[in-house]
């Protein structure tokens, strides 16, 4: 039985591609659109389906040195050129350097003199001609209801359509052919999309007031390929697609420690600070110092020779520096080294789309150490849920692929009770998480800080209070009272209470000292007279032994003799 293990073979050939190098639209065709086969892209008017088909072509010739050719049927080559210029593409010198051909071809209907015998062998001789004097690789034809909107014989049109998809690809150049968007179909003629090897479907939508580009590969034969709807932008560089599916989860990590500008916060984390290249959120609602928060962070990164980009949704530049100049936070000399950048605007300026694009373009640009946006819950009012979390996972991703560090705040509705649950549902993205929020006491509102989480380090579980000062944010020591932790006033009560129970423990041991010392003095006292009745009746002892010792000498010298003669008297006897 023959083995058909793909390990014992040789891989087999794969579909040849020629790359668009339009930003991310490789990475959803895994290479680029096929090469040597026509490619459609169809969509509604205003979707740039013409400024794809000549980024494709510019692309090509500065990226790959791949000739093209455009012919259009709508508009000139002057008209063309000028509408791409302000993309930075200078048509112009492509075409006086020889790589690029542009031919506009007139169609008039009235002109037309439609017989059985109509076919397109004039437009054969001059596409063939174009792509020979340069030696094309690339060809556009821009667009094709232009061409054949003069047949009404829909036998003719179906037949030209399909031996117009052949003549290229026996000609063996990489094709992109732009077509109108149909009713119930993908183009008007219904026809196109099915010889067409590579369908790209783009769309331009609104959606409360907000308009926004999606990009879709209908079909790729012979290629997988990403089949998701792709939000796309229309820049100044040109199309950029932004795929969240083409982001893996495999970055580089770092070990690196990186304060939070707040000394007591960096104690509450087990490595003293945050992961560099991590994602931190700081959620709480108004008025609980986020945007300090976000302010001290920034500061701390540039007084360590770091870079910060400062996205601001709600203050300007100006009014961000002089609310923290308040609190002892300087951010103007930064400003002016250049270490920091400010982009302030309201959120409703762009879609989310172009606030991403423009994100990534300010970090190619300036090459931060970290990025602060302050809030991430204002674009809520420029899309949905599901889109702002869809954005801000491809913001984080690609922040955390450039080893970026990144802290987001976000405000919390008062109205929610668990106010945990971030509106934008990052929280499960993000690595550390940390929360602020009002402490209420009796008649006053403190804050409390604490987090949440911190992935890959120990934390501290407790809510500390802090305060905003005129040098920054100041944590405060926690006070427990009977009920739990106190705050504010009744942390000044709980304090007052407890130096008084002090000072009052002080003045107890310090009369208890006084009084030992008394006792002390008197037994003293006592053990002296003690010892001087003692001494005086030892000495009257000593008196009253020496003169009976006395005595008893003078009692023994009186009879001596009478015990010596009797003594000798005994000592007589014994010898007889």
């Amino acid at each position: 039985m023959q083995d058909f293990n793909a390990t014992s073979h040789p891989s087999l050939p794969q579909l040849p591609k020629a790359p668009t190098g339009i930003d991310g639209l490789d990475e959803i065709t895994e290479g680029g659109l096929p090469r040597g086969r026509p490619t459609l892209v169809c969509g509604s008017a205003g979707c740039g389906k013409t400024l794809m088909g000549v980024e494709f072509l510019v692309r090509g010739i500065l990226e790959y040195d791949e000739p093209g050719v455009l012919m259009a049927f709508e508009e000139t080559a002057e008209e063309l050129t000028a509408n791409v210029t302000s993309l930075g593409f200078d048509l112009t010198g492509l075409q006086a350097a020889g790589k690029l051909r542009i031919d506009h071809v007139h169609i008039d209907r009235s002109e037309i003199e439609e017989t059985g015998e109509y076919d397109l062998e004039g437009l054969f001789i001059r596409l063939g001609y174009a792509i020979d004097s340069i030696g094309a690789k690339r060809v556009v034809l821009d667009t094709i209801e232009s061409l054949f909107s003069g047949f009404p014989n829909q036998a003719v049109l179906r037949s030209e359509i399909r031996r117009l998809f052949r003549w290229l690809k026996d000609k063996g150049v990489t094709t992109v052919i732009t077509a109108e968007r149909g009713d119930g179909s993908l183009t008007r003629q219904g026809l196109e999309e099915y010889v067409s090897d590579c369908v790209i479907l783009l769309d331009n939508r609104v959606i409360d007031q907000i308009t926004t580009r999606r990009l879709r590969i209908v079909k790729y034969r012979g290629s997988t390929h990403g089949t998701n709807e792709y939000p796309y932008l229309i820049t100044q560089e040109g199309i950029s697609v932004l795929p969240v599916t083409s982001l893996l989860l495999n970055h580089e990590v770092s070990n690196e420690l990186v304060s939070t500008g707040v000394p007591a916060l960096d104690d509450m984390f087990g490595l003293k600070g945050f992961y560099k290249g991590s994602s931190i959120l700081v959620t709480g609602t108004a008025g609980t110092a986020k945007t300090t928060l976000a302010a001290g962070f920034a500061n701390e990164v540039c007084e360590k020779g770091g870079r910060c980009l400062f996205f601001a949704f709600e203050e300007s530049p100006q009014q961000l520096v002089r609310n923290m100049n308040s609190v002892g936070i300087r951010l103007a000399p930064w400003i002016e080294n250049g270490q920091l950048q400010i982009e302030a605007s309201r959120p409703t300026l762009n879609g989310l789309e172009k606030h991403l694009v423009s994100i990534h373009k300010q970090v190619s640009e300036h090459k931060p150490d970290a990025v602060v946006i302050d809030p991430i819950s204002n674009l809520i009012t420029v899309g949905n849920i599901s889109e702002v979390r869809s954005m801000l996972t491809r913001l984080i991703d690609f922040l955390k692929v450039n080893n970026i560090t990144a802290m987001f705040t976000s405000l919390l509705s008062a109205r929610n009770e668990r106010q945990e649950m971030t509106e934008e549902g990052v929280s499960s993205l993000v690595d550390t998480w940390i929360s602020v929020r009002d402490l209420e006491g009796v008649g006053e509102r403190n804050r409390g800080i604490s987090i949440l989480k911190a992935r890959g380090m120990a934390h501290s579980n407790q809510v500390r209070e802090f305060i905003v000062t005129n040098h920054g944010i100041q944590l405060l020591d926690v006070v427990i009272g009977p009920t739990g932790i106190v705050t504010g006033a009744s942390r000044l009560t709980q304090q007052l209470q407890e130096q008084a129970q002090a000072r009052a423990a002080r003045l107890e041991l310090e009369r208890k000292d006084r009084e030992l010392a008394r006792k002390r003095l008197v037994l003293e006292a006592t053990i002296a007279n003690l010892r001087t009745e003692f001494e005086s009746v030892e000495e009257e002892l000593r008196q009253i032994s020496h003169e009976e010792q006395s005595r008893l000498r003078s009692g023994n010298g009186k009879h001596q003799p009478a015990d010596a003669a009797e003594g000798e008297h005994t000592s007589a006897s014994a010898d007889q």
